[in-house]
């Protein structure tokens, strides 16, 4: 089989810059009790039933081992009016919770107060997947409110803005 063209990794992170995603931050606890959590986009339902979600972490990332330990996680989508929790759970630092409101979920997860949605799951699997780690979720709880969540395209957060039908 001939060898595959390389593809340009700012070709591609262009082109896949051009799908709106919603900001997630998942959020676990540490077996030594202290709260982890970062800013993920990489969210997405897998199953219904049973119920399943998807999310993905660098390899590289320093919260790597603290998620595949954790024994459940919350996906804290992020409302519109959260950009500065998200650029502060994508940020490097010793404490992002410093100053987050937050309530204790299942098996103590902090939720992030004022989300559009909880998502929270008991660890399912993981496996490694090219420069990242794929994890799988089974939900357990959920809540949704009617705060209009944020949107992430093109480099920029933006409002998911009004139906077009």
């Amino acid at each position: 089989m001939p060898a595959l063209p390389k593809i340009d990794s700012r070709t591609l992170r262009h082109a896949l810059g051009c799908f709106p995603t919603g900001v997630t931050v998942v959020t676990a606890v540490t077996a030594d009790g202290a709260f982890v959590g970062l800013t993920i986009n990489s969210f997405n339902s897998l199953s219904l039933d049973p119920p399943l979600v998807l999310w993905s972490l660098s390899s590289r990332s320093s919260s790597l081992r603290a998620f595949e330990s954790a024994g459940h996680y919350a996906v804290n989508v992020l409302a519109e009016d959260q950009v500065a929790i998200s650029r502060r759970f994508s940020a490097t630092g010793p404490n992002r919770f410093h100053g987050v409101a937050v309530h204790a979920g299942l098996a103590g997860v902090p939720l992030i107060d004022g989300c559009s949605a909880h998502i929270e799951c008991r660890a399912h699997s993981w496996q490694p997947a090219g420069d990242h780690v794929l994890f799988v979720g089974r939900v357990e709880r959920v809540r949704a409110s009617d705060r209009p969540p944020l949107v992430f395209v093109r480099g920029r957060y933006r409002r998911a803005g009004s139906e077009l039908e």
